[in-house]
Parts: structure tokens; sequence; C-alpha cells
């Protein structure tokens, strides 16, 4: 072949994948590394130069775990999320919750580093560290707010601004926040788990939770059987990265499988 031809080759092959990281991004808004590996035939480093030449051109912005499509990035829109404000979510399933947070904080050692993710399961988990004394990195006002009277508890803050209506610090975008903080063990929660992995219904805390994944050894995901009924909304992670879940009794049957298969340990919390 010609140099002309493989260039021309190099070109379409280029503008192909171009196309398909632009179709990835239509139906949320933001796409992870992690589902442009999977979708694309390319290596790592093309992926990035693709996405470099698109964020140049003005079709998309890259941010901390992945890439989201340009859009209103004022004050106004960035203090909101999607999803179901956390003072309505806070009662539901309120039992499952709570036995859901007490085995998750009997995974936690004496002194131990963990890392939480906010959410209003991972919440419950508060009230059982009590003596631990254990060094809790979060990014929830909420559960800092329920660790601050545990005197052996020592809890760290990343920097960043506070979406009120869940009362949660996030970061700007491809803005590493964290603190110098070494936490093998990750607990979060999501607003839906499926076949497809863990995700989220507001493409800012996939970022963010990226950020938390990519800094643990162990991913310990805490959720109630009704996040398994409704499986929708953009990816965090696929199934192959949960180590652990923590669920109530009223998890499918099917869904027991499809984690087995995935080398996920589950633990089922049983209420009082």
């Amino acid at each position: 072949m010609s140099a002309n031809g493989q260039a021309q080759g190099n070109t379409m092959h280029s503008a192909e994948r171009e196309k398909l990281i632009l179709n990835a991004l239509g139906a949320t808004g933001f796409v992870s590394y992690r589902e442009l590996e999977s979708c694309l035939d390319a290596s790592p480093a093309t992926i990035r130069r693709d996405l470099t030449r698109l964020e140049e051109e003005g079709r998309i912005v890259r941010v901390h775990g992945g890439a989201k499509l340009p859009g209103d990035e004022s004050e106004g829109s960035a203090l909101k999320l999607s999803g179901t404000p956390f003072e309505q979510s806070i009662s539901l399933n309120l039992p499952q919750k709570q036995a859901i947070g007490h085995a998750a904080a009997n995974l936690c050692g004496h002194g131990e580093g963990i890392m939480i993710d906010g959410g209003t399961t991972t919440l419950q988990m508060c009230p059982y560290l009590d003596g631990k004394d254990a060094q809790v990195l979060t990014n929830s006002l909420h559960i800092v707010n329920a660790l601050l009277p545990q005197a052996g508890t020592r809890v760290l803050l990343p920097s960043g601004t506070v979406f009120r209506e869940q009362n949660i610090v996030l970061a700007p975008a491809g803005e590493d926040s964290m603190p110098r903080f070494y936490a093998p063990k990750l607990f979060m929660g999501a607003a839906s788990v499926g076949p497809q992995g863990v995700m989220q219904a507001d493409v800012i805390l996939i970022a963010a939770e990226r950020r938390l994944i990519d800094r643990a050894e162990e991913v310990i995901l805490l959720v109630d059987s009704s996040k398994f009924r409704s499986s929708s909304g953009a990816i965090v992670c696929g199934l192959d990265e949960v180590d652990v879940l923590i669920t109530d009794p009223g998890i499918p049957d099917e869904m027991c499988s499809i984690l087995d298969k995935h080398g996920v340990r589950l633990i089922v919390a049983q209420t009082a």
C-alpha cells in the first residue's frame, strides 16, 4: 500500500473511532475509559490521543475517569445533582440499610483507614464504627456529622464544592482533590446494580467515585435489594471491579448467580 493509502486508512480508522466515542457519549453524556477500552479496538494511548483531538475540537470535555459532552459549567448548574435528594431517600428501606451498614462496619479492623463514599446506605455504617478508632476519608458531610461525636474516629475530607441537595463535596472535573491518605477499603453505594455493572444517576458523581475506586484495593458495595430492580444510569464500574457486595435478603436469585459468576463475595445482612 502507498504511503498516501496507508495514511487514508489510518484517518478513516480514526474517524470511525471518534464516531464510536461520540455515540457512547450520546446515551448519558459521559463515558468512562473502561467503557471505551471495551468497545474500541485500540490501545489506551490511541484512545487518549482520540480524546485529546476531540477535546481540542470542542466536541468533548475530558474529565477524571473518562469524558463528557460539553455543557453549562456555571456554578448554578454545578450545584445540583440528578436523582432523589438525600432527605427523601434516607428513610427508604431504612431497616435494611441499617443492617447493611452494621455488616459493613464489621469488616473494618481496629485503627484501620477506610474510604466511605456519600450515600444513605453508607451513612448507616457510622454508629457501628464507634470504638474502632478508624481513620475515615469521606466526601459526605452527613457522614462527617455522624462521626464527629466519636472521639477516636479521625475524619478527612477532600477539597471541592458542596452540593447541597446531597450534602456531598465534589471537586471540579479533572482535579485531584484527595489528601495523601492510604485506605485499602472503599465502601460505596449505587443508584442501581445490574449485569452491566454499578450505576449512578448523575455523571458528575462518576468521576468522583472513579477517583476513590482507583485508590482502593478492595471495593465494597452497599445496596439494599430495591437497587437490583431498576438497572439504569451511567456505569461507574463493572461487577468485576467489585470485591464484596452487602445487601438484604430481597436480592433476586438471578442477581446472586451473576455476582457469583463475576467472583463477587455476597454478604446478606439480616434485619433485626
